[in-house]
């Protein structure tokens, strides 16, 4: 059994459909049936019944189809960190969510370059499930982003819950106080929320700090970005909840008041494919600790 059995079973497995995991994969269609037919042969099991249509994985082909994914993830995470190890050239590429910009990471990148000068630094924005193709991908070292998800391949580590602030038209009739402001008294406002897509994103964060409270905003109007958001706020088109940093995002009219409501937050996580210990990697988040702990952020200190 190759890893190119593999590659086709999950292929054909994913699409439910002979010739369009062909397509997927390339190949003529024939060929691609010969070698699911050899690798049923070679593990004496039946894995697809191929007489349904869509096609229908057996109970031993769902089991083979879960542990195939995951050694083919290992072996392109295998094949990334051998090339990244054989590198002479000392380089890291770091993946950020847009509010990310608006707290530490400036500082922290700087600081990074200023002390470990030969390694080369790049940056791709990228939404929290961006980031975990991308590294699995082998094109970033290193994500910073809000959502929580599990893969097998990916760590994640929590760095800190950053508080969420709601923002305001300058011309809105909580703006003239600086009370913090529940979000029970939110749910006649127009909500807007960002990214529109892909999901699930820093939008169904925002969503589910209602839904746990038992609320529903009267109207959500969905952008694609931040900065769109905030633009809209200003305009006076509504309000938007965004995590504390962005406040760094000043306009003369938009105001900042702070969610009340306990464990309004929002986690920034950094997330490494899990056998990444690089240096680099172990470099970045010692930096990190350091300027929280300067800083006096509240944090648990992890290790790679």
């Amino acid at each position: 059994m190759e890893l190119r059995h593999l590659r086709y079973f999950v292929a054909v497995a994913d699409e439910k459909n002979f010739t369009r995991a062909a397509k997927r994969l390339f190949i003529a269609q024939p060929p691609l049936s010969r070698q699911i037919q050899q690798l049923e042969e070679e593990l004496g099991v039946v894995l697809i019944e191929k007489s349904s249509r869509p096609l229908r994985l057996t109970e031993a082909g769902r089991f083979f189809h879960i542990h195939a994914q995951d050694l083919l993830a290992k072996a392109a995470e295998l094949k990334t960190m051998t090339q990244r190890v054989g590198k002479i050239e000392r380089t890291l590429s770091i993946g950020f969510v847009a509010s990310t910009l608006y707290g530490l990471l400036p500082e922290i990148v700087r600081r990074f370059r200023e002390r470990y000068t030969t390694v080369a630094v790049s940056f791709h924005e990228l939404t929290t499930m961006e980031q975990i193709r991308a590294l699995k991908d082998g094109v970033i070292d290193v994500g910073f982003g809000r959502v929580k998800s599990e893969d097998p391949n990916i760590r994640r580590i929590v760095l800190r819950e950053e508080r969420l602030v709601v923002a305001l038209p300058s011309g809105h009739p909580r703006s003239a106080s600086s009370d913090a402001i529940r979000l029970v008294d939110l749910q006649a406002e127009t909500l807007i929320i960002y990214p529109k897509a892909p999901r699930p994103s820093f939008a169904d964060q925002v969503l589910a700090a209602f839904s746990e409270r038992a609320l529903t905003p009267q109207q959500v109007l969905e952008v694609r970005e931040l900065q769109i958001a905030i633009g809209l706020v200003a305009a006076g088109q509504g309000v938007a909840i965004v995590p504390e940093s962005v406040q760094g995002m000043k306009r003369d009219d938009v105001v900042y008041r702070r969610v009340a409501d306990h464990h309004a937050v929002s986690p920034v996580m950094f997330s490494v494919r899990k056998m990444d210990k690089s240096e680099e990697l172990q470099n970045m988040l010692a930096m990190i600790y350091e300027i929280y702990t300067a800083a006096g952020i509240a944090h648990v200190r992890e290790t790679l």
